[in-house]
């Protein structure tokens, strides 16, 4: 082992203490000493750190503790230190000191305290030893709500200790523990370097030379507020070596006296060696002040007799018993009020601004004061100084004056607390022993009961301390027992406490002035020393005759100078500011909740904002169709009078135009000028009109027979009375009446036969109506009002005019074939249709025979009543129906039907037909005509839904022969049926139940189902589910497990295994949510970069991985992490809030614990508002903002305005780089942990860099455009160059941008060309602002060759589920409105690799396109008639939905399908489609369909679905998928693309 000497550690000690570079070079070497460090490090060559600033306290009898380690003692073993200190320490003041001790060597004390030690600082994590005030105090509870609890806070300890029994906590030593001029110098060089002015070896001193600088940033000097006054800041604070040196004036005026002190030394050394530097002259004017300190601190503890002897294996630290014992007992003698006088031993009085003039300064309006007006020069601080050597202490005994223990500064938001209730508190928290302990301990004489205390104690205090310590002697505690000892001097126990530490102090100081081993001093130097007193550095300091001092400055004896007036009392000095309890977040409350409020709106103003947007882009949109209707407006303008049309009570006035037509029509139109109502005025009907002849003469009334009455409001009379002098010609030129009446504008209201009213007629009129041709009981027709009787029989007189006939249909009043029926219905020819004859056609539909059906029919349109329908009638009736269908057929088409149905029947020879002949045309029909009926909706709204017949809507699908197996019904069916190639046959069914022919038993065997319960159900349930998505349900657990791990292990780790700043006891549901949720979210914001690398994506959709991760999910795999991250962003934002208000209530201490890099724990105690939480800190500013980008993105992103503006949404969404880069600075100012966001994204981040730059290697090329096609249903067919190396798969999709539009906003569409064709193809629906104007670009062609058109940028291709239609043996393909695209590259792509015989899984793909009509889409019927043209192994089985037709079974669709099923019986195509593919009405019957595609393919056992259009139609077939496969049976695998 390597030995050191002792020269060599001495060397050591030389190299760490004495400045490497001296101020003052050329005299460096006048510094012979050793210069003693500011931290106390190194007095000790032996143990380095004793004394050390930072050190433990040493303590002379072992802890007390509860649990022996750390736990402090407290209730109810021991008394409530309130109590103890009410009880105990309370009596009154101004009984003088039996020593004549004076103030000044009471506060003096307390200065040398302070430069020994200071525990004052808070510890962190913060622990809390509360004091429980007791119901009634009279100063903290004066209204006995027993409620009030002062708080106070542990002392810092050392980390190393308090870990067992035998390793206790022990306090640390904020000071040096050497009597070296800390409280002067400071505790550490930077300390001492901010006091210093550098010049002159003198400290830095303000504008006035007797101060020093106002206490400032760099220097954390204890700035907590004034208990009287409330003021704040560090105004009128100075900067002194002890944090704690402005707590009253007092300590002040003596941190004053050594700072002037200092600085005349510095002077008079620098007059004697003019050629020293300034860091000669400073170190050696603080070796001579310390060593003045030092002798003055022997003089006041009466030490000057021993005689000192250096000992090195002395520890010197300071003992927590050494402090409770001297604060205690100097404690008993501060007196109420401290006098001021000059040095002619005059006292002066003391102004004080609320209540006068007093002899004395209050000590407890004194603590913390700032620039009082008696204290405010040198001269005033000289005077203070002078009466406090005057002035005689309180008696030395166990009485606290009040000012300390009712009205000592306060911690956190209580301005006052109790001195004495607060030291009990700190000893237990130092786990000082019992009196008893210590007196043990020490080997002092233990009193046996509580009457062998000191006999100069109030027996009734010692008797009221005893029963607080239930008469247990052994329960009481060192401070209480050691001054309950006292009287005049300490006791035993005090006396051997100072003594013993004292000692220590002074032989264990290696810097000691009287250790001439150590060279700071000579012996004579040393001796001159030692006569110094602190009498000499007054005199020195404030210029004052020595004569004016009794010689010991400590003591004031009888000969002494300037006695003082009288013993001070409380009654001579004004009363002291009592307690107030400050608020923290008083006036914050609502400032707070704003804000929240705000942040919570945060997307109601980005949702507004996206209104607004979505509103000028629907604008735009809209500009094209207003071209179009200008001119219309303007002939409408021309002819029309503008007004108000009032439709009754309780409703709104809307805006209508007035048309007169010559025929006696009075049209009324709305301001999209769309016909609203049209009012026939007969020849020999009456016009009836009503004006007002009130309130502005601005109202008419038309009185409409049969019908609602017309109400109009004008601006103002003028414009009616124009209006009623253009229907007074207009009723001349057409020869009809006109009456005017007049009438008070309510009475003209109540008299108006509303459209409420007249639909509350009609209502009662159609339950009438269908309860006497269902024969439904009067009960069942539905509720009558009231007035019944009055209401049926006013109902079944009254008639429906053809418009009101024509809605109850759900036609237009203008159809040919509400013409054809209302003429027949009408026998009287009046106009209207009466109850009667209403119900005569009614009945027909309802109860009829085929026969009857089709006798009406031929009625209908036997149109000159001869009793014969010839072609142009029949032609007529066709057209009629194909006119209600919405469907366009040519002439020349509906003529080739017409003669077709004519020659199928055998009539080709003729041109008229009778009934029978028509009858014998529709002989195969005979079933569609028995449930064929009426569609009735009637006129309150709900008819329609009460009497509507039950039945159901008209299916096709597929099943095996009748050979090979009946229906699944088990009923036979007819092989006559139009047959497909291969044996499978299309089915027609009607109803719920088939008619024709007669169900028989279904012979051959099937395997018989056991019935499951409902739990074995729901087991196959869930079983068929996860088969089905178990590779979406395994990632999206696995990503779930890995968020809530990490939410888990954030919130175990501030839970329970955080480093010790307390902040999971301060927030501890706010820490876990905030810390927990930004975990998750930091991974989930990072990872979702995954799902948007569309090229990656593409190709590991081709390996292996496809199996286990659904790739074709990315999209909605990307909105389910954007919606777990939102809502997990939320609560991170909840979480936030919480920390917030509960930051924001929370003391400056324990901020200063949780905090430690953001705030400095000063005693200033409030805490930062919460607007500077939110506003002005890095993670707050970043978090608004990050909601903001938040807001703006998902609400941008929602699919409403996705379809309103998609440059909005393309936009907006690149705000991701904001996001992301907001997101690194929110967690890089760690505020409470260290920056984690970039462990999570760097590599998505990588990857997700690396799959752009392969996107815009290609997107910058231009791709020439071969092709510009303008189709119907606006789409618009781009061809345009193939890419060399462009390689896709049928159903892939591109992104494409237009360099015409001049932007690089890029769209997605599906590709419709196959990939085997030379050039690339879209179809594009112009449904928005991007695609209508691409379709004006390319609808005008510029030049000749490629450069006709604009360019584009192609992104692509990206892959997506529909290109998964050939790893399945059946595919069914269903496509709605523009969503059939990526199936038109999927047939072409089927038949020609079919044409080549290419190996196919794949062996039968059903195509089922759902359209609106078959002009939607007309592109789309080329391409499967190219199909099937190709098609010669019967691949593909195309089935087209038309759905805008009437209800089914209705009259008209009935005809349809008959016209329908005939064309495609005789020409084998389809009437509206021009292709050999069935057409059908209505919606697809997925359920049906799928379930007969399990009979036509049983050894199939997985068939894929690919579904793209509407949300509505892709979640039907979802849906039925579902519901399909929880059968034991095929299993159906559904792709689906919404747009």
């Amino acid at each position: 082992m390597l030995c050191i000497r002792p020269e060599a550690l001495v060397l050591l000690g030389a190299l760490l203490t004495v400045p490497l570079d001296p101020v003052g070079g050329q005299d460096a070497l006048s510094l012979t000493w050793e210069v003693q460090r500011y931290d106390g490090w190194f007095n000790n060559l032996r143990q380095h750190e004793h004394g050390a600033a930072g050190s433990p306290l040493r303590r002379l009898v072992p802890a007390n503790y509860a649990d022996g380690v750390y736990q402090a003692l407290g209730e109810p073993l021991l008394p409530n230190p309130r109590q103890l200190s009410h009880t105990t320490m309370r009596g009154p003041a101004g009984l003088r000191s039996i020593r004549n001790r004076t103030v000044l060597g009471v506060f003096f004390g307390y200065h040398v305290l302070s430069d020994l030690v200071s525990i004052e600082k808070p510890g962190c994590p913060a622990e809390f030893l509360n004091i429980h005030i007791p119901p009634g105090d009279p100063v903290f509870d004066p209204h006995k709500s027993g409620d009030v609890v002062l708080p106070f806070q542990r002392s810092r300890w050392d980390p190393n200790t308090g870990q067992s029994p035998s390793n206790p906590r022990d306090l640390t030593n904020e000071v040096t523990g050497w009597l070296d001029g800390s409280a002067i110098y400071g505790s550490s060089h930077s300390w001492s370097d901010e006091l210093r002015s550098f010049s002159g070896g003198q400290l830095a001193s303000g504008p006035d030379p007797a101060f020093p600088r106002q206490a400032q940033d760099p220097l954390f000097m204890w700035t907590p507020p004034d208990p009287a006054t409330g003021q704040r800041g560090p105004q009128g604070l100075y900067a002194f070596g002890a944090e704690q040196g402005n707590r009253e004036p007092f300590l002040q005026a003596l941190g004053l006296l050594w700072f002037r002190y200092h600085n005349l030394c510095a002077q008079k050394l620098a007059r004697e060696h003019p050629l020293w530097g300034d860091e000669e002259l400073f170190q050696h004017a603080r070796k001579r002040v310390i060593a003045t300190y030092q002798v003055s601190r022997r003089s006041l503890f009466l030490l000057l007799l021993l005689r000192a002897e250096y000992r090195p294996f002395l520890d010197p630290s300071i003992s927590p018993e050494f402090l409770a014992a001297s604060e205690q007992f100097f404690s008993t003698m501060v007196p109420p009020g401290v006098y001021m006088r000059n040095a002619s031993c005059h006292f002066q009085m003391v102004l004080n601004e609320s209540y006068g003039s007093f002899p004395a300064l209050r000590v407890c309006n004194s603590y913390w004061i700032r620039e009082n007006p008696n204290l405010n020069s040198a001269e005033a601080v000289n005077q203070l100084l002078l009466g406090m050597a005057s002035q005689i202490s309180e008696l030395e005994d166990w009485i606290v004056v009040e000012d300390l223990r009712d009205y000592w500064p306060g911690p956190g938001k209580f301005s006052r607390t109790d001195y004495v209730a607060s030291s009990i508190q700190r000893g237990r928290d130092m786990g000082l022993p019992s009196y008893t302990q210590a007196l043990q301990a020490l080997g002092l004489n233990t009193p046996k009961n509580w009457s062998d205390f000191n006999p100069n104690v109030d027996p009734q205090v010692l008797e009221a301390t005893a029963a607080l310590y239930n008469q247990d002697l052994s329960r009481l505690e060192l401070f209480p027992g050691g001054l309950l000892e006292s009287y005049g001097d300490p006791g035993p126990l005090f006396s051997t406490i100072v003594l013993d530490q004292f000692v220590r102090l002074r032989d264990g100081d290696r810097y000691w002035f009287e250790n001439t081993k150590n060279g700071l001093f000579s012996k004579e130097e040393i001796a001159e020393i030692r006569s110094t007193t602190l009498r000499d550095v007054l005199v020195a300091v404030t210029n004052v005759s020595s004569s004016a001092l009794q010689p010991n400055v400590f003591i004031w004896n009888e000969d002494s100078p300037c006695p003082q007036p009288q013993q001070l009392t409380t009654e001579d000095l004004p009363h002291c500011v009592p307690l107030t309890v400050i608020q923290y977040f008083e006036g914050s409350g609502p400032g707070f909740g704003i804000t929240i409020v705000a942040l919570c709106c945060l997307p109601l103003m980005s949702l507004l904002i996206s209104g607004v947007v979505a509103y000028f882009r629907s604008r735009e949109r809209k500009k094209l169709q207003k071209r179009g209707k200008e001119s219309v407006k303007k002939e409408a303008d021309k002819d029309g009078v503008s007004a108000m049309e009032w439709p009754g009570p309780k409703e709104r006035s809307y805006p209508v135009s007035i048309q007169l037509l010559p025929d006696r029509h009075l049209q009324v139109l709305d301001r999209h000028l769309s016909v609203l109502r049209t009012i026939q005025l007969r020849p020999r009907h009456r016009v009836n009109l009503i004006l007002s002849n009130n309130l502005g003469r601005r109202t008419l009334l038309l009185k409409i027979p049969k019908e609602y009455d017309l109400v109009l409001l004008f601006n103002s009379e003028d414009e009616r009375g124009a209006f009623v002098q253009h229907l007074q010609g207009f009723c001349a030129s057409c020869a009809l009446g006109l009456d005017i009446d007049e009438m008070g504008e309510s009475e003209l209201f109540r008299k108006a036969v509303t459209k409420q009213q007249r639909g509350r007629i009609l209502e009662i009129f159609f339950r009438h109506l269908f309860a006497q041709v269902l024969d439904i009981d009067q009960a069942d027709a539905g509720a009558l009002p009231l007035d019944s009787s009055q209401k049926v029989r006013e109902a079944l007189t009254c008639e429906l005019s053809r418009a009101e006939f024509a809605e109850s249909l759900g036609l237009k009043p203008q159809d040919m074939f509400v013409e054809s029926m209302f003429s027949l219905a009408d026998k009287d020819g009046n106009g209207y249709l009466s109850f009667r004859e209403f119900l005569d056609v009614l009945v027909v539909f309802m109860k009829g025979s085929p026969e009857d059906k089709s006798r009406l029919m031929f009625t209908m349109y036997d149109l000159d009543g001869n009793g014969f329908l010839s072609k142009d009638e029949f032609f007529t009736m066709i057209r009629s129906f194909i006119e209600i269908s919405n469907n366009c057929l040519s002439k020349a088409q509906l003529t080739e039907v017409v003669e077709s149905m004519f020659r199928e029947a055998g009539f080709q020879d003729k041109q008229e037909l009778t009934w029978e002949d028509f009858h014998f045309m529709l002989r195969d029909h005979d079933s569609e005509l028995r449930h064929t009926q009426l569609c009735v909706k009637g006129g309150g709204g709900g008819v329609g839904v009460i009497f509507k017949p039950d039945i159901s809507c008209r299916v096709s699908f597929i099943i095996r022969t009748p050979e090979e197996r009946s229906s699944p019904q088990g009923v036979r069916l007819p092989a006559s049926e139009a047959s497909e190639l291969g044996g499978p046959v299309l089915k027609k069914r009607f109803g719920k139940k088939a008619v024709v022919p007669p169900p028989r038993l279904y012979t051959e065997a099937l395997q018989e189902k056991k019935q499951r319960g409902f739990l074995a159900q729901k087991l196959q349930q869930y079983k068929r589910f996860v088969e089905n998505y178990r590779r979406h349900i395994v990632c999206v657990a696995i990503f779930s497990a890995i968020c809530a791990g990490l939410f888990v292990e954030r919130a175990y780790y501030y839970a329970f295994v955080s480093p010790p700043s307390g902040i999971a006891e301060t927030t501890f549901v706010g820490i876990i949510l905030s810390r927990g949720t930004a975990a998750s979210v930091s991974f989930m914001f990072s990872y979702i970069l995954l799902t948007m690398c569309r090229n990656l994506i593409t190709f590991l959709r081709e390996t292996f991985l496809n199996h286990y991760v659904p790739f074709d999910a990315a999209v909605d795999f990307h909105r389910w992490i954007a919606m777990a991250a939102l809502v997990l962003a939320i609560l991170h934002s909840v979480g936030h809030v919480v920390n917030v208000y509960i930051f924001s209530v929370s003391p400056l201490s324990l901020l200063a614990c949780v905090f430690p890099s953001v705030f400095v724990n000063d005693g200033s105690k409030l805490p930062q508002k919460f607007y500077w939480w939110f506003f002005q800190t890095i993670p707050g500013m970043t978090g608004v903002l990050l909601l903001v980008v938040l807001a703006i993105m998902y609400v941008f992103a929602s699919p409403y305005f996705r379809r309103r503006s998609f440059r909005g949404f393309w936009l907006t969404h690149h705000f991701y780089i904001l996001l992301y880069v907001l997101l690194i600075i929110h967690g890089s100012f760690a505020l409470i942990q260290l920056p984690r966001f970039h462990i999570f994204f760097l590599v998505p981040a990588l990857i997700y860099v690396g799959d752009k730059l392969v996107s815009l290697s290609r997107k910058k090329v231009e791709i020439s455009v071969v092709k510009a096609e303008l189709l119907p249903s606006g789409v618009t067919h781009l061809q345009f160059q193939r890419p060399q190396g462009f390689e896709y798969k049928s159903g892939q999709w591109v992104r494409i941008a237009c360099l015409g539009l001049g932007t690089n906003e890029y769209h997605p569409f599906t590709l419709t060309s196959a990939p085997h064709e030379d050039t690339l193809s879209l179809h594009i629906r112009a449904v928005g602002p991007w695609t209508t104007r691409l379709r004006e670009i390319y609808s005008h062609p510029m030049g000749d060759g490629y450069a006709r058109y604009p360019k584009l940028y192609l992104d692509g291709p990206f892959g997506e589920g529909h290109q998964e239609w050939h790893k399945f043996e059946v595919s069914v393909l269903v496509g709605g409105g523009i969503g059939v695209t990526p199936f038109a590259s999927i047939l072409k792509d089927l038949v020609f690799k079919s044409s080549l015989g290419s190996q196919m899984l794949c062996k039968k793909i059903y195509f089922i396109w759902v359209t609106r009509t078959q002009r939607q889409f007309e592109w789309l019927a080329d391409i499967i008639r190219e199909v099937e043209e190709n098609d010669h192994r019967d691949l593909v089985s195309v089935h087209i939905y038309i759905t805008q037709l009437a209800e089914k079974f209705d009259l008209r669709t009935t005809m349809l399908y008959i016209c329908e099923r005939h064309f495609q019986k005789v020409l084998n195509r389809s009437l509206f489609t021009g292709l050999r593919s069935i057409t059908h009405f209505g919606r697809p019957p997925f359920e049906p369909f799928f379930n007969s595609l399990q009979e036509v393919h049983p050894q199939v056992r997985k068939i894929g679905v690919f579904s793209c259009g509407p949300p509505g139609m892709t979640k039907n077939v979802e849906k039925t998928c579902q519901l399909i496969n929880r059968q034991d049976q095929t299993h159906f695998v559904h792709h689906y693309e919404n747009f």
